[in-house]
């Protein structure tokens, strides 16, 4: 009789898809990065068939594993019921269950304890662990509905600003420049249709957000702009939150991303605690979401 022992856990994004085989120490034995599998953005049947794919080339790398496989831990961007339904339907992975996304950050942040969390990748929510534990969830809406502070909505506030910089409404600066260029397009019109008609426009706008970070870094003027009205969209969601739940009480907020870990981000975010007066204590998280993933495992039985 074989022993089932190993666990699988998935991050799964919007942008990519990482995903672990751990040992009964915690300790990774193989891992193996794909696509992005968030059903809002890439449609159930290709996030679905994604992750599939991507289950298969983890255990690729260990063949003897799949015989030993305990639990399998989804914690997957979009739509919970799609993930519920496609955890039923997978087999061969022990004990599988899919949850939300925000939980692997949210045990980088707090290990257990209250607090909240920012974070941000191609789209951004707020999460919190309330002092009876229980756990809540602000925002990731998705694209079509608004993510403030997220790679979209600041790729998006950005193209929006190079746009009327090149229509000749505003001062040129080196935000037009990075545009033109990161199109691949010299008229305002035509990058316009660009973003509009392309198949991948969510994703082609969300990649200009590292372009405005680098920018603002460099102290362009409109690039810090576009950050700061981006990442107070999420910081007053995450104040509405610590009110609710924390009766404005000093609490850690754990900040991820590597978007919200940027320097402009971070001094940002350091001068909105300040001025909206947020009682909280940042908590800056270089460690990825797998690492959370990791770490919850290893507490799983």
């Amino acid at each position: 009789m074989v022993t089932q022992f190993l666990k699988i856990g998935v991050d799964g994004g919007g942008s990519k898809t990482e995903l672990i085989l751990v040992d009964p120490a915690g300790a990774i034995v193989a891992r193996h990065t794909a696509a992005g599998t968030n059903p809002s953005l890439v449609g159930p049947e290709l996030a679905g068939s994604t992750l599939r794919a991507a289950l298969d080339e983890l255990l690729a790398q260990s063949p003897s594993a799949s015989d030993q496989i305990a639990s399998t831990r989804l914690f997957m961007a979009g739509s919970p019921p799609f993930w519920r339904q496609f955890a039923e339907s997978l087999q061969g992975f022990g004990e599988v269950v899919a949850a939300d996304d925000s939980l692997p950050v949210v045990e980088l942040a707090t290990k257990g304890a209250p607090g909240l969390i920012l974070h941000a990748g191609t789209g951004s929510f707020v999460a919190a662990r309330a002092a009876d534990g229980a756990l809540h969830y602000a925002g990731g809406l998705g694209w079509k509905l608004g993510d403030p502070g997220s790679a979209f909505d600041v790729g998006r506030r950005g193209i929006a600003r190079g746009l009327l910089e090149l229509q000749g409404w505003l001062p040129p600066t080196p935000l037009a420049e990075a545009l033109v260029r990161h199109a691949g397009l010299g008229d305002a019109a035509m990058i316009t249709r660009l973003f509009y008609s392309a198949d991948d426009a969510n994703v082609r706008i969300g990649a200009f957000a590292p372009v405005v970070t680098d920018l603002a870094a460099q102290g362009c003027h409109p690039a810090q702009l576009v950050l700061v009205e981006s990442i107070t969209g999420l910081v007053e969601l995450a104040r509405g939150v610590t009110s609710r739940l924390f009766k404005n009480q000093l609490v850690t907020c754990g900040v991820s991303g590597a978007l919200l870990n940027s320097a402009p981000a971070v001094h940002t975010l350091r001068s909105l605690v300040t001025t909206h007066t947020w009682p909280v204590g940042l908590c800056f998280i270089a460690e990825p979401p797998i690492e959370g993933v990791r770490r919850l495992l290893a507490k799983a039985r």
